[in-house]
């Protein structure tokens, strides 16, 4: 499969620690089946980040999404929780002084990109947060 031709996957996980574990493999595996390997030493902890996010603080299922398109990866985990996530500190504020927050801080940090939006569907409410890697 060329590398410039858009894909998709998403991993449905349980609310369970070990799932982090799982989304990083799986990412590192979807991400070398399609050529990206050079993707994955920045990938893999964002997603890792992300997950453990929505696993820590919520108590249903969770899911990351995977999505290739036009030369950018984006990373995604959805939860069931509607509430936004806490912003990242400032970038002014130095790491040690953080008690919490430092993930999303890696985020904004690595990605070229990074949000999230609120989630209904079929009267299920969450929210999916996101970034995106740009190959180039």
């Amino acid at each position: 499969m060329p590398e410039t031709a858009p894909w998709e996957y998403t991993l449905y996980i349980p609310n369970d620690v070990r799932a982090v574990t799982v989304s990083r493999r799986t990412l590192r595996l979807i991400l070398t089946v399609h050529g990206l390997i050079r993707l994955v030493d920045t990938a893999e902890p964002l997603a890792a980040e992300l997950v453990s996010n929505a696993v820590r603080h919520t108590k249903g299922p969770a899911g990351l999404r995977l999505r290739w398109s036009g030369g950018v990866l984006r990373i995604a985990a959805w939860d069931t929780d509607p509430e936004p996530p806490a912003p990242p500190p400032a970038p002014d504020r130095p790491a040690g002084e953080l008690e919490d927050g430092r993930g999303l801080t890696l985020v904004r940090a690595c990605a070229d990109l990074w949000g999230w939006q609120p989630l209904v569907e079929g009267g299920n409410r969450g929210k999916l947060v996101w970034c995106e890697l740009a190959a180039a």
